[in-house]
C-alpha cells in the first residue's frame, strides 16, 4: 500500500492574523492568536518525521492551482476580490476569514497539492494520498469564503475529476467537527456527487447541516448530514461510519472518494466540543480504505481541514496516516488514556437516535 503526501513550507505562512474567532480591533480584551494557525500543522508535520513514518511516504509536489481551476467552482468575483486584498494588505475572505498578504498564492498552492494527489491517485502512482495543506477549504462557497477558508480546495478537486480526468461518481465524506457547507452548496442539485457530513450539531455554520437538507433537483437524495449531539465520542462516531457512512457508500458506489479532513472532532479541541480520540479517528480511516478498495479500487484522498489542539491533532493524523499506508510506529498516543476512560464515550441513547434518522436516509442514495 502506498500512501502519497503533500505538504509545502509556503503553507505554514498563510497568515490569519490575531484575534482569535473575530478580528482584534472588534475586541475589549488582548487579542489572542487566531485557532487557524500554523502549529497544527506543523507539529503534525514534525511528528510524522519524528516517527519515521513520513520518509515511507511518496511524496508529491503541489502545483499552484489556474485561475481556471478555481473557477471550477468559485465566481470570477470572488477570485477577484482575493487576489487584489492579497495583493495589497489582506483582508477578510468573506464569513471570517482572515488572510494577509500572499495568502491567495498560498491558496493556489493548496488547491493545487490537492489535485496533484488526486491525478497521483487517478493514475495509480498511489493508492491513496493525504494533503496537510492551508488555507483549508470545505467551508468556502461558490461566491464567498467562510469559516477560514479562502477557496474549496475539495470541491475544486472534485470538479477537476469529473471534468478532466474522467472519473464518474465521486462520494465526499467530510468528518470535520464542523458542517462541510461548502460542499453542500456546491454539489446539492448534483446526482454524481453523494455529500456526507458528519459533524456536530449546529456548531458552525450557525443553523446549518440539518437531517432535512437533503439535496434538491437531480441531486435530491444526495447530500447527507450527520448532526451529532455535542459531546458524541468514540461510540457515536462509529456507529455512524457502521450504520450511515459505509451503507450509504454502498450504495452510491463511487469511482472516488475525497475526505474533507478535519480534527477538530478530536476530544481537547477547543472550537468543538465533542470526543473522539485518535484511535476513533484510526478506526474511521480504516472504514474508508476497506470501502475505498471494495467501490473503486481504493481510490481515496483527504484533504486537511479544521483541528486546533496542537498538543493532539498531531496524533490523530499520525494515526490517520498509519492507517491509510498500512504501516505502524513505534508512537504511542500519550493522552490515549486520558480520552478512552472518559464518560460517555459509549453511544449514547440520545445520540443513536439521530443516527437511526439518518440511516433511515440512506435508501434515498439512487444506487450506482
Amino acid at each position: 500500500m502506498t500512501t502519497g503526501f503533500v505538504t509545502a513550507e509556503e503553507y505554514f505562512w498563510h497568515d490569519t492574523g490575531s484575534g482569535w474567532i473575530l478580528p482584534a480591533d472588534n475586541t475589549v480584551i488582548q487579542p489572542w492568536m487566531h485557532p487557524e494557525n500554523p502549529e497544527t500543522k506543523r507539529r503534525l508535520l514534525n511528528l510524522l518525521s519524528r516517527s519515521g513514518l513520513l520518509d515511507q511516504l511518496h511524496s508529491i509536489t503541489p502545483r499552484r492551482a489556474t485561475r481556471a481551476d478555481l473557477e471550477l467552482v468559485h465566481t470570477p468575483s470572488h477570485i477577484d476580490r482575493v487576489t487584489e486584498l492579497s495583493a495589497a494588505d489582506g483582508g477578510d475572505a468573506g464569513g471570517l476569514t482572515p488572510f494577509g498578504r500572499g495568502s491567495h498564492e498560498i491558496a493556489l498552492l493548496a488547491a493545487g497539492g490537492c489535485m496533484a494527489a488526486a491525478d497521483a491517485v487517478i493514475d495509480g502512482v498511489v493508492d491513496n494520498a493525504y494533503t496537510l495543506v492551508r488555507p483549508p477549504g470545505h467551508h468556502a462557497v461558490p461566491a464567498s469564503g467562510m469559516g477560514f477558508c479562502l477557496y474549496n480546495n475539495a470541491a475544486i478537486t472534485v470538479r477537476h475529476l469529473q471534468r478532466r480526468r474522467g472519473v464518474g461518481r465521486v462520494a465526499m465524506v467530510d468528518w470535520d467537527v464542523h458542517h462541510g457547507n461548502g460542499q453542500q452548496a456546491v454539489f446539492y442539485e448534483d446526482a454524481d456527487v453523494l455529500t456526507i457530513s458528519v459533524h456536530q450539531d449546529r456548531c458552525f455554520p450557525p443553523d446549518s447541516g440539518h437531517l432535512a437538507d437533503r439535496g434538491a433537483g437531480d441531486g435530491e437524495g444526495f447530500n447527507l448530514n450527520v448532526p451529532l449531539p455535542p459531546g458524541s465520542g468514540h461510540g457515536a462516531y462509529l456507529a455512524t461510519w457502521e450504520r450511515v457512512v459505509v451503507p450509504a457508500l454502498h450504495r452510491f458506489r463511487p469511482d472516488a472518494i475525497v475526505v474533507p479532513s478535519g480534527f477538530d472532532g478530536g476530544i481537547f479541541d477547543p472550537l468543538g466540543r465533542q470526543m473522539a480520540y485518535s484511535d476513533t479517528f484510526r478506526l474511521l480511516a480504516r472504514m474508508l480504505k476497506h470501502a475505498a478498495v471494495e467501490l473503486c479500487d481504493g481510490r481515496l484522498l483527504c484533504t486537511h481541514e479544521g483541528g486546533y489542539a496542537a498538543a493532539y491533532v498531531p496524533f490523530i493524523g499520525l494515526a490517520v496516516l498509519e492507517e491509510l499506508s498500512g504501516l505502524r510506529t513505534d508512537i504511542v498516543d500519550p493522552y490515549l488514556f486520558i480520552a478512552e476512560a472518559t464518560g460517555g464515550q459509549e453511544l449514547q441513547p440520545h445520540q443513536a437516535a439521530v443516527i437511526d434518522e439518518a440511516a433511515a436516509l440512506v435508501d434515498d442514495v439512487s444506487p450506482g
